[in-house]
Formats: C-alpha cells, structure tokens, sequence
C-alpha cells in the first residue's frame, strides 16, 4: 500500500470506566429498515463511497459502508459534514474517524463474514456499525462511559443486532469473550498491548495504529500463526492516543 498520512479517529483517554454490556436485539438493519435515512442522505453516501475505491480492495467494505447512514453517527452535523472525508467531533472532546481510515482499517481486516472482532474504542458506533455488516459477531470497547450509553442506544434503535458493547478500559481487552478472530484499535497506543494480542485467536488478524501522538504513527497488521506475530507496517497515520482508564 502507498504511503498515506491519515486523520483518525475517537480518543481512548480518561477514567471513566462502567463494567457492563449489552447486545442489540432489533433485525431492523438485516432488514435494510433505517430510521433517519433519506434519498438525500443516500446520495451523499453514494458519492463518499465512489471516491474510496481506489483504497480499498474487498467490495463487500465498500457496500458496507454504502448501507450504513454515517449522518446517524455524528451527532448535530449537516449531512455534508457528515459525509466529507474527514473527522468529525462527536462530544466529549472525541472525534468519528474519516471514512477513509474506516475503509482501510476494515480492508485490512481481510474480513470473510463467520468472524468475532473485538473493536477498541467505540465512539458514535460508526465504526462498529460497518464490521457488524462483514462478521459474526461484534465486541466494542469505550471508555467513555456516556459515549458507550449512547453508541448503545443509537445501534439498537438502528437494529445492528450482532453488536455487542461494553464501556471500559481497552487496554484490558475482553477477556472473557476472548478469543477474537480479529481485532482492531482506533486510538494509537506507543506499544501495542500484549493483552490484545493475548487476545487474538489462531490465524488470527489484528489492526492498529501504533506510536507517540504526532507524524511518526503507523499502521500495522498482525498476524498470529503457529503462536507467532508478524506485522506489516500499512503507512503513516496520525490517530489520538490510547490512553489506559485510571
């Protein structure tokens, strides 16, 4: 991949911390029923989508990303906000990551619909939303608390119903839920954790960021295979740091 200088994505920092989780149970989105989208909402979408091509190889992120109503995921932003290629806030001090970091970052996952990915750092749900559409089952993280409350409450009402979140330190993972096919990590910690890679089940992919805050971040792939983790370095990126919950 060619070297990219890329803007993401939601902040992993602060203590607040509620152990718990919920599992969304409506089929409104298997069923294609999304409350808040429009023709013109669509339209947006579709032109958003046709300027990703270039980054991404599996079609199937791209449909993804084409369902999903990104508008619904950045709270009180026109639809051009919400679907320009850039970050967007969405409270707390926190940012929505540009739709193309979400695109790669999902690619990367080289995702083929039966796997578990645990996702740290939830934000609006954005993210969480599009991996629900090409795996199993999904797992997200955020230490946000209110934010956690509302990405809950926003893919139930949207009916992701294989998304399944949890407000809390990412750095501690999902043990009891692990392993995970995939993982992937939307905030830059200076050293992966061991814990997440601890994590990552056999065969298994892992995506993340990785470095001080600044220019020098990059993108890295793991792979685990016969209990040993390469990485490949995808290019430079500039993401929030990961901060551990106090």
């Amino acid at each position: 991949m060619a070297p990219m200088v890329l803007l993401g994505c939601q902040s992993l920092t602060g203590s607040q911390a509620l152990e718990g989780d919920s599992n969304t149970s409506s089929p409104a989105a298997s069923r294609g029923l999304l409350p808040g989208d429009s023709d013109e909402a669509r339209a947006y979408r579709a032109e958003l989508v046709r300027g990703l091509g270039s980054e991404v190889r599996d079609a199937r992120v791209l449909d993804a990303m084409l369902r999903v109503p990104r508008h619904l995921f950045v709270p009180r932003a026109s639809l051009w906000r919400a679907y320009a290629d850039d970050a967007a806030p969405i409270g707390y001090g926190q940012t929505i990551s540009q739709p193309t970091v979400v695109a790669i970052m999902t690619d990367a996952l080289e995702l083929q619909g039966r796997e578990r990915v645990l996702e740290i750092g939830t934000g609006s749900g954005y993210q969480a939303a599009i991996l629900s559409l090409l795996a199993s089952e999904v797992y997200t993280i955020e230490i946000v608390k209110e934010l956690a409350e509302q990405a809950r409450a926003r893919l139930l009402a949207l009916g992701y119903a294989n998304v399944h979140v949890r407000a809390g330190d990412g750095y501690a993972g999902w043990p009891d839920q692990a392993p995970f096919d995939r993982i992937v990590v939307t905030a830059a910690p200076d050293e992966l954790p061991r814990t997440l890679l601890g994590e990552l089940a056999e065969g298994g992919i892992l995506v993340a960021p990785v470095g001080p805050s600044g220019w020098t971040q990059r993108l890295l792939r793991y792979r685990k295979k016969g209990g040993r983790v390469s990485s490949e370095d995808l290019g430079g990126v500039a993401f929030v740091p990961m901060v551990p919950g106090g």
